[in-house]
This record gives C-alpha cells, structure tokens and sequence, in this order.
C-alpha cells in the first residue's frame, strides 16, 4: 500500500509552508520568529486585557491559526502533523502575548490530550516562574465513550466554540479569573461525536486505519484515533440520528445533557473530505432530528472548523446556549476561520417563501381533446420508452465526454412526460402539445438539456398551432433548432446535438417543398440523415458544451446529445409508422 497522495512541496516543510501561507494571506497575523507561533499583528491592542493562547498539532485546520484575531485568540502555537507543540514554542508565545506586563495574563485553552497537557502545562510553569500569570482550561468534549478512563474525554471541535467565548469575554476586559471560570462552566455544556467514511494518512504514512469498502466509524478520535463501532454507511438521517442519540444517551459517563426544550449552538463540522453538499445535507439532518426533539436550535455553523486532513467524515458538536453565552458567541470577531454568523434566533424559523404568481412556467392541462390526440399520445410513449430503455447507454457516452448524467438527465424527462400523460388529455394540436411539453420539460429535466429542449419546443409551437402539414412540421422543427443555436451558442459541427438535429431539420425542409414528397418518406430521410449525424460526432473535435473542455484525442465515441435527438426521430417514425 502506498502513502496518499498530497498536493505538498516537501513532508518536512509541509507545516512551516502552511503557516507561512496562512500568515501570507491574512494582514491580521505574524508568526513568531524561530517558532510556529501566529499571533495577532495588532498585539499593542491587548493592552491591560487577558490574551488567549491555544494550539496543538497540525492538521486540524483551520485549527488553531485560523482563529487568532480580535475577540478570539491572541496567538496559536502548532506542532507538527498529529504531534503536541514543543513547550519552548508555547513558553515563547506565552511570553510574546504577556508582552512584559502589557497584558492582563495569559489564558491556555487547551485539547485534553496527553501531549497538549504535559507541554502546555509545562510552558506554563515555565511561564509561572517568570512571573507571568497564567492559567489553563482543559476542553474534553468528546462524547464516544460510555466510560472515558482515567485520561478523560477527548478534546474535539468544542474546543472552537470555548475560543469564542473566551475571546468575546477578553475583548471586553474581563479579569483571568473571571474568564476561567466562566468557560471551565460553559465547557461542561459542550459535546461532540464524530463518524468517518475513510481514514486519514499523516504526510509520508500510510492511512491511519483502515476502513472496509460501505462501512463507517463511529466516535473515532481528530488524529485517526479508533472509535468505538463500525457499521454500514446509512443514509444522512439515519447517521445524524445515530450520533445524537449515542450523544445524549444518560447511562453514558460522556453523555450530553439534553431534553425538549432546551436551546443549542450546533456546528456540524467537515473533517477535511465532505463536499459542501453533503455537509449541507448532514446540517438539514442535524436540525430537523434536534428540533424533532422539542429542542431550540439557537444558531448553527456548518463548514470545516477543526479538520482531520482528508479525512472524509463530520462530527456534530452541542453547546448549551444561555442568552450571556448566546451573546458572547455573537461577538464579532476578526478571526479569519470563524464564519459571518447572523445573529438571528434560527429556531422555528420559516425557511421558504412561496414564489410570485406567474413566475413558474404553467403545465397546460385543459386542451381539448381532438383526431391527433390519439397518435400524438402514442408518439410520445413510444419517445419515452426509447430514451428510458437507452438510459444507461447515454450515460456511459457522456461519462468519456461529461459529467456521465446525459441518460439519467433525458430519463428524468421521460418519466415525467409519461406521469403526465397518465392524468391529462392530450391536445389535438400539435401547437399547443409542444407548448405544454416546453413548460414540463424546464420544470422537471433541468440542466442545460431542460432549457435546450424548453427552447427548441418554445419556438416550434406558433408554427403549429392549427396546422399539421409537412410544410409546417418542417418550419417548426427549424425555428426550434435555430432557437437552440441562437441562445446555446453551438454550430453544427461543434460535436453537440445539433450535429443530428441540423442535417435532420434541413432534410424536412427540403423534402417540403417537393410536392409529391409525403410526410412519413420524408420523415425517414429526416432520421437517417440525424443517425448519420449523430455517428459523425466521432469524428468532431467539441467545440461547445462540457465535452469542449475534454481533450480531442479522449472523445471517440459518439455526442451522447446527438445520440438522444436521433433516437427521438427514430421513435416518433416508429410510433407514426405502428399508427397508420
């Protein structure tokens, strides 16, 4: 097995370049010289107030760093990758922050792990000695244990939350004492759990665990450490509900106290590999099991706040939020990790709004009935069965040349054309049918496809309206196809699917003004030529759409657009033909 790759210049220099980058990019902080100690730029600004020193080893970013600004941390000491700081590097950052007396002291908030606790404890004896008054705050919020040890629980992301308090409370002048008595109470009030879908691997080593293919960890530790079960990979409610249940379970020693009623900070915190989706989906989870709960859920953070490098999971951490810590925690604070938070009661909070009238496109339902009605409707079952019977095909030809979605985008359109003939008539004109699949097509396909379809059968309708000749299908399927080149910016010959409806549309055009030419010859050498078109596409370097940002030499197969325009040909001539 080999190490994971990492987009670094070199593991030994991996923390020192990361700092200087997080220095670099924020005016608000310096790094202490000879040391990886960040501390505010503006230290004088402390003057005659506590300032506030945390840290621990890398990796947990944007932990610590990313919180020193004013009303958070005054300075944030870092060790190497999983590793406690040396207690020079924080004696050195104690004594830059007391400034010679500047200051009020200096308060040490700290992770309850052994490392942290013994250098930490040991700079501030150091400290002690020098004369500096000091004190220290040991957060362990962790909630995984039932029975935690003699090394307690686990310091974890609650750990940011007692940063703000502090900071807040140091930001108005409160003396050391008051400061830690205040957070030593809020800190019990605290608890996280965490759950990961994959381990995590130190720069140069190997991942820290394995975790088999579909199964996840619960309660595991910031450093990779093992939790304490492994199950199957649930769904997002199923594994919130999981977390906060084992969180709150009172026969756990580590338990979070919580009952109906009560009013919580939540932060759902991204260890390092979620996407912003599914964090978003993991914080609707997180509210609705809470509120479910009768709980008051006050305010809510959802981003990266205490990572595990690329460790893809999240931990939920609870705050007990009295109205003096709600206000505290709304303090604004210049700290370039912390988010622009509002501080609006979120609980019971409205979260939609209906739209205007006349804003969504209508889906016609009340055309009447007339002698097409019938064959229209066979067409477009015929369509729908196609394109779903060729949905796994298009996507593996738009896998070489897109997001691989072109099959399941057209499928979405198919089932919903065939939900809505199962409870309308069908129009007999063939106008005002294509006007009612435009509106459908662009609530319900979505994506560029939707609107390229919306266009296309937008201007098509007019020129059909009470008309069902040749001439008048030819002249509609040109407008829309014209529609489609004048707003998505395609030509034929782009490598799209205008490269089988152009060939087909000119076709039609051609056979219509032929007198003698009839509407079902004329539509078979309308699907040949898109087929031929459509297979051309092989051939073409993309010039529009996703696939134009794919390398010439990757696209050998044919445009998964092109590919659906001529199935839908070959199915309206199929469906035709079965009808006469």
């Amino acid at each position: 097995m080999e190490a994971q790759r990492k987009l670094l210049n070199s593991v030994a220099r991996c923390v020192d370049e990361a700092l200087s980058g997080i220095v670099a990019g924020n005016a608000g902080l310096v790094q202490l010289e000879g040391h990886r100690v960040v501390v505010r730029s503006d230290l004088g600004a402390l003057k005659g107030r506590v300032a506030l020193l945390s840290g621990g080893g890398s990796g947990h970013e944007p932990a610590h760093a990313g919180y020193v600004g004013a009303g958070m941390l005054s300075g944030a000491v870092a060790g190497a990758v999983f590793a406690s700081p040396p207690p020079s590097s924080v004696l050195a950052a104690i004594l830059a922050l007391w400034q010679g007396g500047a200051t009020a002291g200096v308060l040490l908030i700290v992770k309850n792990y052994t490392g942290d606790r013994l250098n930490f404890g040991l700079a501030l004896e150091q400290a002690r000695a020098r004369g500096v008054p000091v004190a220290m705050v040991i957060v362990a919020d962790d909630c995984a244990f039932a029975q935690p040890g003699k090394a307690g629980r686990r310091g974890l992301c609650g750990t940011v939350l007692v940063h703000k308090l502090a900071g807040a409370m140091a930001e108005e002048g409160r003396p050391l004492k008051e400061i830690v008595a205040e957070v030593t109470e809020a800190a019990k009030g605290i608890g996280t759990l965490g759950v990961s879908l994959s381990p995590c691997s130190v720069p140069g080593c190997l991942p820290s665990f394995q975790l088999p293919p579909g199964e996840m960890e619960l309660g595991l530790g910031i450093h990779g450490e093992p939790g304490i079960k492994r199950s199957k990979v649930a769904t997002a409610d199923e594994v919130v509900k999981t977390m906060l249940d084992h969180m709150t379970d009172p026969s756990s020693q580590s338990h979070f106290s919580l009952k109906s009623g009560d009013s919580v900070v939540l932060c759902v915190n991204n260890l390092g590999a979620l996407s912003c989706l599914e964090m978003a989906v993991v914080t609707r989870s997180a509210i609705s099991c809470l509120e479910g709960r009768g709980v008051r859920v006050v305010r809510v953070m959802s981003g990266s706040f205490m990572t595990s490098l690329e460790m893809a999971g999240v931990s939920l951490t609870l705050m007990q939020a009295d109205e003096e810590r709600l206000r505290l925690f709304d303090v604004k604070t210049t700290a370039p990790a912390w988010p622009n938070l509002s501080g609006t009661d979120l609980s019971g909070r409205k979260c939609s709004k209906k739209p205007p009238e006349k804003t969504s496109v209508p889906v016609e339902s009340t055309k009447q009935e007339g002698p097409l009605s019938d064959v229209l409707r066979k067409v477009l079952e015929k369509v729908c069965a196609d394109l779903l019977r060729r949905q796994e095909e298009l996507n593996a030809l738009d896998r070489a040349a897109g997001d691989g979605d072109c099959g399941s985008t057209h499928a979405v359109a198919a089932h919903a054309i065939k939900e809505w003939l199962s409870s309308h008539v069908v129009p007999g004109c063939p106008g005002q049918l294509l006007s009612t699949l435009a509106g459908l097509v662009q609530e319900r396909m979505g994506g560029s496809s939707g609107a390229l379809y919306s266009l296309f059968l937008t201007a098509a309708s007019p020129l059909l309206l009470g008309r069902d000749d040749l001439a008048a299908w030819a002249e509609a399927v040109h407008a829309g196809t014209e529609a489609m080149r004048r707003y998505g910016g395609a030509d034929p010959g782009d490598r799209t699917m205008l490269d089988a409806l152009c060939p087909a549309s000119e076709e039609l055009r051609k056979l219509s003004s032929v007198p003698s030419a009839g509407g079902m010859a004329a539509l078979q050498k309308a699907v040949e030529r898109a087929e031929l078109g459509a297979e051309s596409t092989r051939d073409l370097a993309a010039k529009a759409g996703r696939a134009s940002y794919i390398a010439a030499e990757r696209l050998t197969l044919p445009d998964p657009g092109a590919v659906a325009i001529a199935t839908i040909f070959r199915s309206v001539l199929v469906a035709l033909g079965d009808a006469e």
